[in-house]
């Protein structure tokens, strides 16, 4: 009986003496490794690959892939989804038509090698994993020139490499749009970084990171304080929703996709609705699910899962639920998560301040500071100048006005005004 199934790669990792799907799994996680890439390929993955209609890989594991066999993906029995038309025979989708240099993606063509994707990501990867140990102000502008570059250069960079070279672009300017919105509560600068990432996600047919940044897109008419922009901000969600649902996302990305849709109920009002999407979050990761979510997708977690739903506690005035939920995620947060450490400590003063404990709620926001000091995030700052209003009724005691001179010092001021 003749071999069926994806030969071609079943050849190639049988010359390399790799004779198990398991051990070709650890190679190629090996070789994600060794370009700086933390994915986790399972025999599940390699089953798929290797089966008589394998999937286009995800761009991490194609990147991975061309490293360990040194040829294109395209060699080793893939077809790119944009040759066969996809189910509806819809052609390719095509750069945006709009000139460089304009925030938008490029269309003159220049002939780049194949290996530019492979450089890129490399370098897109570095930035994820600079952004949670490097100052915003220092990081924003060469991850947000990384992001320009790689849209002026998508149209120039070979067919069988080009989705993977899009979709490293989309992760820059999603990163660069998080900056500008988070980091340096620009949303203003925030929404075309957003915009170009989408052009990039779907140039490259990634409907997940598409997801990714619809949802994000979700967090400025959110934040806004503006009640009549509630349904522009639940349209965004639904569209995240239906490019999750599309890109068949795993269970920890819908369970993030919930958090972020509770925190928008919980700006415009809708409580009871947030909490109900917590727990459909809480679920989802309760529910057993072998698929990895992307390794661009490092900035949530069950614990900050948790952090989320503190917040939602305490806006709905539940002050002791919030300050035992929260207390159980400072405990639990790595070491790294250096920028949510500070809003989990102001959402605790938040809590003391709705349990009329204001020299506690003083002395979270003094040790909110003192990480700031080492730490600056604007997202958190706003949460520090937000809890201190809800203190005004206490404004002659000591502590407050202890906490006015910290708030108020040379250093915080500046960095409050400069970002």
């Amino acid at each position: 009986m003749a071999p069926t199934g994806n030969t071609r790669l079943r050849a190639a990792r049988q010359g390399l003496g790799l004779r198990s799907q398991a051990a070709f799994a650890d190679a190629v996680t090996d070789a994600a490794r060794r370009i700086g890439l933390r994915v986790s390929v399972t025999t599940r993955t390699v089953r798929r690959w290797e089966s008589a209609s394998p999937p286009w890989p995800h761009p991490e594991h194609a990147a991975a892939l061309e490293t360990l066999f040194r040829r294109p993906i395209t060699e080793l029995g893939f077809s790119p989804p944009w040759s066969l038309g996809g189910a509806s025979g819809a052609a390719r989708p095509a750069v945006a038509e709009i000139p460089a240099g304009h925030g938008a993606l490029g269309t003159e063509f220049v002939g780049l090698p194949p290996s530019v994707a492979t450089d890129y990501l490399s370098v897109t990867v570095g930035y994820r994993q600079l952004y949670w140990a490097l100052p915003a102000t220092r990081l924003h502008r060469p991850v947000a020139e990384h992001a320009r570059l790689g849209a002026d250069l998508i149209a120039q960079v070979p067919l069988p490499s080009r989705r993977l070279f899009a979709a490293a672009v989309a992760e820059s300017s999603l990163l660069a749009g998080r900056l500008e919105f988070f980091d340096l509560q620009k949303p203003e600068m925030s929404q075309p970084s957003f915009v170009v990432a989408l052009q990039a996600a779907h140039e490259a047919g990634d409907s997940l990171i598409g997801a990714a940044i619809l949802a994000h897109m979700a967090f400025a008419p959110a934040f806004s304080g503006d009640p009549t922009r509630a349904e522009e901000a639940r349209d965004r969600m639904r569209a995240a929703r239906a490019f999750a649902r599309r890109g068949d996302a795993p269970s920890e990305m819908i369970a993030w996709i919930d958090a972020v849709e509770a925190e928008v109920e919980t700006r415009f009002g809708d409580i009871r609705r947030a909490l109900a999407l917590i727990r459909h979050a809480e679920d989802r990761y309760a529910a057993p699910d072998d698929r990895s979510c992307p390794a661009w997708l490092d900035w949530f977690s069950e614990t900050r899962l948790a952090g989320f739903k503190g917040n939602t506690l305490m806006v709905a005035g539940r002050g002791r639920e919030a300050r035992d939920t929260l207390e159980r995620v400072l405990r639990d947060l790595p070491d790294s998560a250096v920028k949510q450490r500070a809003v989990i400590l102001a959402d605790l003063a938040a809590a003391a301040v709705l349990e009329q404990l204001p020299e506690q709620a003083c002395a979270l926001l003094g040790e909110t500071l003192d990480h700031l000091g080492r730490y600056w995030y604007a997202t958190a700052m706003d949460r520090v100048k937000s809890v201190r209003e809800s203190l005004r009724r206490w404004d002659s005691l000591p502590e407050v006005r202890a906490l006015d001179e910290r708030l108020y010092d040379w250093h915080t001021t500046v960095n409050s005004l400069v970002g």
